[in-house]
């Protein structure tokens, strides 16, 4: 049954009429007209009343996926399977000389007599060890490569932390162990900057054994590797490292089927059109092999590898830059090679179709990962299950995250286990909101808020962010999820955000904040939270609020605007005033 169905749809399905499904939902208290779209709900509540098995589908999925059978393959024998490169991707703080390392390997591989030339940079490159390929993905860090997990992406094979030895694990380096870890690969650590003068390699290697990772060399089973980025010193025995953990992992795939691989990036050029950097997982792709990727399709007209040379054949674990699309993918779509033109096309236009068709609906459906919610915890518990939560923490300051994780700790039982999957300081991001799309959790923020982007992504992807002050409000809600007695809620609707851009002072009225509202309208009156990087430091109500030199009682995105706060002096450029009213919320 496709969601969005109308009664006149749905009726003959069932072999009843539309007047009498309109009378049964009138009778549940739900009027709709014939012509009326139907939410998920109503469907099922038709289908209960009257003993109907269904399984509820997006628009036009029934039909893509008829198209994808056409070209879908059985699992590759054993006899068709030969060894691939490993897929690395490197991640770490920022400083700590991750692009540094990139551009020591990339230099080592690259002839000398291009050495002096330009090469292409299409993020993502091969390197070679010992007639052996290793592809390196080279990605703005953990963000692209969680946001790419978040879309059921798994492009890599081992993840390679850089530490610098100066500097120890900072707070980017954890976010970046924790994305690694959610993807469940093989982690090497490269402690990098050993050549500096205060560079400390076993404090580093301490530092991890804390996060749970046992060097080698301590009888544990995580290769660290000294390297210096700077000098090109270590390079071979990290690449030779990457090797030995691809020999364990033993990496196959099969070469003689059609392509099927991964969208890295893709952007529209001018020249060329709609481009797409490509990683050939399983396959070979040809130059004039039909392909369809998301909701565009084409024929590869030309592919370009890292150097910028044309390439005629592109292997597994290849990556390359496609072109030939009509449209431009998104990055973690996933490219095939389909049996003609015509069903690359036929695939495409139904999955663009279907996303149109979703969006007009407005309820497109809870993706597969959507965060976990406390309200769900009862139900397992009543099923006799053993569940567990996961959870994002984040706070202002290190000492409410340890306090928080100690009170919470001490809150789990024999059926419910709870699992951080990452610990931090600072607002609540869009990164957060990936991994917990990816690792299936709630985020639980105390006195911080999550950025705009941050927001947008988590409403849209139904990821559940729980906001607190107090820290025993939040142990009171872990606890009535737990026997099922969870109160009703107060929502707190975001109305309006304003950037400080401006800060003036006004004799005998204070500080002025010179703002620009970025989204929503800003009224007089409003409750407001003031955020300094995400963190809330204060909290009260607009007292003043003029556009130019009058009064006003509201100002919409897009417009300036003079902000007098009830109380605080303490403004900033940069900060940002957020303004919000709270709506009561029935628990499900």
């Amino acid at each position: 049954m496709p969601r969005g169905i109308t009664i006149q749809e749905y009726a003959p399905k069932l072999n009843r009429t539309a007047a009498d499904l309109v009378r049964m939902l009138m009778m549940a208290g739900e009027m709709v007209t014939a012509t009326q779209s139907l939410s998920d709900d109503m469907i099922e509540l038709i289908a209960d009343e009257l003993g109907a098995e269904i399984l509820l589908v997006d628009p036009g999925q029934e039909q893509e996926q008829e198209l994808l059978a056409l070209f879908d393959q059985e699992e590759p024998d054993e006899s068709e399977l030969v060894e691939r490169p490993p897929v690395v991707t490197v991640m770490g703080h920022v400083d700590h000389g991750k692009t540094k390392l990139l551009d020591a390997i990339r230099a080592a591989n690259v002839v000398a007599s291009e050495a002096g030339g330009i090469t292409q940079h299409i993020g993502a490159y091969q390197a070679v060890r010992n007639g052996h390929a290793i592809t390196f993905i080279d990605t703005p860090g953990h963000e692209a490569f969680t946001a790419m997990r978040a879309r059921g992406a798994e492009a890599t094979d081992i993840a390679v932390l850089v530490v610098a030895a100066d500097d120890g694990v900072m707070p980017q380096t954890l976010e970046a162990l924790s994305h690694a870890q959610a993807a469940e690969v093989p982690i090497v650590v490269a402690i990098n900057k050993v050549d500096r003068e205060d560079a400390n390699p076993d404090r580093v290697r301490q530092q991890m054994v804390e996060q749970g990772l046992i060097p080698e060399e301590w009888g544990g089973d995580t290769i660290m590797v000294e390297v210096s980025a700077l000098k090109g010193e270590g390079i071979d025995a990290l690449m030779d490292a990457l090797l030995l953990v691809a020999e364990v992992e033993e990496l196959q795939a099969a070469p003689d089927r059609p392509a099927i691989g991964l969208v890295l990036e893709a952007h529209l050029d001018v020249g060329r059109g709609p481009v797409a950097t490509a990683l050939v997982q399983q396959g070979t792709m040809r130059v004039g092999d039909p392909v369809v990727a998301g909701g565009a399709y084409g024929k590869v007209r030309a592919m370009l590898d890292d150097q910028g040379n044309r390439v005629d054949v592109a292997g597994p674990a290849t990556p390359v830059q496609v072109l030939g699309f009509n449209d431009v993918p998104l990055a973690g779509d996933q490219i095939r090679v389909a049996p003609d033109e015509r069903v690359a096309r036929t695939v495409a236009e139904a999955r663009a179709r279907r996303a149109r068709q979703v969006e007009l609906m407005g309820t497109a459906a809870a993706p597969v990962g959507a965060g976990s919610k406390l309200e769900d915890i009862f139900a397992h518990i009543q099923r006799g299950e053993i569940t567990t939560l996961n959870l994002i923490l984040k706070a202002d300051v290190q000492g409410s995250l340890e306090a928080a994780t100690d009170a919470l700790r001490k809150r789990e039982r024999d059926d419910v286990k709870l699992a951080f999957v990452q610990r931090g300081v600072g607002g609540i991001t869009e990164n957060d909101v990936n991994l917990a799309i990816t690792s299936n959790a709630t985020i639980i923020g105390f006195n911080v808020r999550p950025d705009r982007i941050a927001r947008e992504l988590a409403e849209r992807e139904r990821v559940e962010v729980r906001l607190y002050e107090i820290i025993y409000e939040m142990l009171e809600d872990v606890e009535a999820a737990m026997v099922g007695m969870l109160a009703p809620e107060f929502e707190e609707i975001v109305t309006g955000e304003a950037e400080v851009r401006e800060v003036f002072s006004v004799p005998k009225v204070g500080r002025i904040a010179g703002c620009y509202v970025r989204s929503g309208v800003v009224k007089r009156g409003s409750k407001v939270r003031f955020l300094r990087d995400g963190v809330v430091i204060w909290k009260g109500e607009i007292a003043s609020l003029k556009r130019f030199k009058e009064d006003a009682r509201e100002v919409s995105a897009g417009y300036e605007c003079g902000i007098g706060l009830e109380a605080f002096q303490d403004l900033k450029p940069g900060d940002i005033i957020e303004t919000y009213e709270d709506r009561e919320i029935a628990r499900t």
